[in-house]
């Protein structure tokens, strides 16, 4: 681990941290309020996806809808306007959008071969985007000469890990050697709210393709449906609640390589020496 005892946290002169957990528990907001005192630079691995390695790919779905708008059209043809994406630390939409939901297409649905190829596609951009942390980390201090080092990670982390190989996974490794790994946990109440905010605002997920498969076969069995009858939000409300049911044993398995913050106690973080004392006395009751 990277830090292994409380001591060695508060005497580090660089410190390096990645968060990782559910989105909603806190990775952002604590991201957020140590770069704003200063000393930590904020690495966002979802940023990283939409800018680095997914950025092309969001792009070509822009201009292919675009495309079918004859007016557009012409205008792309005769190079006469620019589509990109905005996308941005407090608002990551496009790499969302592009993921998109399977079903029907009258609903905004995509087709499920199209939907497994999109997922295949952030499945490897996220594992570059965490195994560029080291190289983040090293340029935080060489060119912006910043103390500390936040990697946030998405909530998917744990889907492109093998928990059972523990070290031996080349991601888990390389993130452990370079960050002291930060569990953002929940508990009951947590994952209720979670549920409910999801609900009410159902956003694409990433998911493991076994996992995927097995939600996508209950759904279609348990509602007698075939694929281009599927109501696309319905299927990942559906899904949501197995995929943080799924997740938490994940979680838990790459936690053994370094420490758990619960939801609760981050809540009560307001500046970075509370983050610092929080991690310490964590580290003190491994």
């Amino acid at each position: 681990m990277k830090y292994d005892s409380a001591e060695q946290w508060r005497n580090a002169p660089r410190k390096k941290i990645l968060f990782f957990g559910m989105s909603g528990l806190g990775k952002t907001y604590l991201s957020n309020m140590l770069r704003d005192g200063g000393d930590w630079f904020h690495y966002s691995i979802d940023y990283r996806i939409g800018t680095r390695y997914m950025g092309e790919h969001i792009v070509d779905n822009f201009k292919a809808e675009a495309m079918k708008v004859p007016f557009l059209r012409d205008l792309l043809l005769s190079d006469s306007i620019y589509i990109g994406s905005n996308i941005s630390f407090e608002d990551l939409t496009p790499v969302s959008t592009y993921l998109g939901k399977p079903g029907d297409p009258a609903k905004g649905g995509l087709a499920m071969a199209e939907y497994r190829r999109r997922q295949d596609q952030f499945k490897q951009a996220e594992i570059a985007a965490l195994l560029d942390t080291a190289h983040f980390a090293e340029r935080a201090d060489r060119i912006y000469g910043y103390p500390h080092f936040i990697c946030d990670s998405g909530g998917s982390i744990c889907e492109w890990i093998d928990p059972d190989a523990g070290l031996d996974d080349p991601v888990l490794k390389a993130l452990s050697d370079e960050c002291l790994l930060i569990w953002l946990k929940g508990d009951e109440a947590h994952t209720q709210e979670l549920i409910r905010r999801f609900d009410r605002a159902p956003k694409p997920m990433a998911y493991q393709p076994a996992f995927l498969e097995r939600a996508w076969g209950e759904y279609l069995s348990e509602n007698n449906m075939q694929e281009g009858d599927v109501d696309p939000d319905a299927f990942i409300r559906f899904t949501y609640g197995r995929a943080l049911a799924h997740r938490q044993p994940l979680y838990e398995a790459m936690a053994s390589h370094g420490i758990t913050l619960c939801a609760h106690e981050v809540a009560t973080v307001k500046t970075s020496a509370d983050f610092d004392a929080l991690v310490g006395q964590t580290l003190s009751m491994r």
